[in-house]
């Protein structure tokens, strides 16, 4: 019998929680830091997942940031694509919050069903069948973040046309629960990026309403056979519009 997709979302969410507090463990205990700490952190929580889904979805496919990839994945009903620790240099930088978890599920013929993104060091779990849009905390000025290593050439332009203030974060789950949580107004991104980047983040922004597409406003496919998507808009639906033309006005 297929699991309901609450059951399949609540999934999402333990797991990306349990690998999140691995993570945290790890990052206190292990005496490693740097990218020590961060190729660390990658293979224990993938292997958490990978264990997890193995035992309690054995007939589903998975697509990891951190695994060989399998062809076997493109004939699949089934295809979770997870990311065991999304900005791992940040992981491995003292203080630093913006790190996540990534969880997804896609389905043949729907995309992205159920998702979730942890983000350890904020204790804070969001899920797909639980995710609700807080009011936006703009302040004069709208915020776009961009990526904190390698931002847009074009973000800047956008963000004066639209007199907005670019901030920088890392992690792309990180900034895309920020829009979540109304501490921003839109995450842009171009020059790159993998499914498993984005599948979670976008799950869950879209099940709370949010924007999430391609910067041109084209949809964002999942489980392709050569796994990579240039770039990504999420942002506050009423803003989609606008910011979509601004982007083709500067990217030209």
């Amino acid at each position: 019998m297929t699991e309901p997709a609450s059951t399949d979302a609540r999934l999402a969410a333990e797991l990306a929680g349990r690998a999140g507090d691995l993570l945290l463990a790890l990052q206190a205990d292990s005496g490693l830091t740097g990218k020590e700490l961060g190729a660390r952190g990658d293979h224990d929580a993938n292997e958490l997942l990978l264990r997890e889904l193995a035992a309690r979805r054995p007939d589903d496919a998975v697509l990891s940031e951190e695994s060989a990839d399998s062809p076997a994945r493109l004939r699949a009903e089934r295809v979770w694509i997870v990311d065991p620790l999304d900005g791992t240099r940040e992981y491995g930088m003292p203080g630093r919050p913006d790190w996540a978890v990534h969880v997804a599920l896609w389905h043949r013929g729907r995309g992205i069903t159920d998702a979730a993104v942890a983000q350890p060091a904020l204790d804070a779990v969001y899920a797909s069948d639980h995710a609700r849009a807080e009011s936006s905390s703009a302040p004069d000025r709208p915020r776009f973040l961009v990526s904190d290593s390698r931002p847009p050439a074009w973000a800047q332009p956008v963000a004066d046309a639209l007199g907005a203030d670019l901030v920088p974060m890392g992690s792309a789950g990180a900034k895309a629960m920020a829009v979540l949580r109304g501490e921003a107004e839109a995450y842009l991104h171009a020059g790159g990026q993998w499914e498993w980047d984005s599948a979670a983040p976008v799950g869950v922004v879209r099940a709370a309403g949010l924007h999430a597409t391609r910067i041109d406003g084209s949809p964002l496919e999942y489980n392709r056979e050569h796994p990579y998507l240039p770039d990504l808009l999420i942002c506050r639906a009423e803003l989609a519009t606008e910011l979509v033309r601004a982007v083709a006005a500067a990217a030209s």
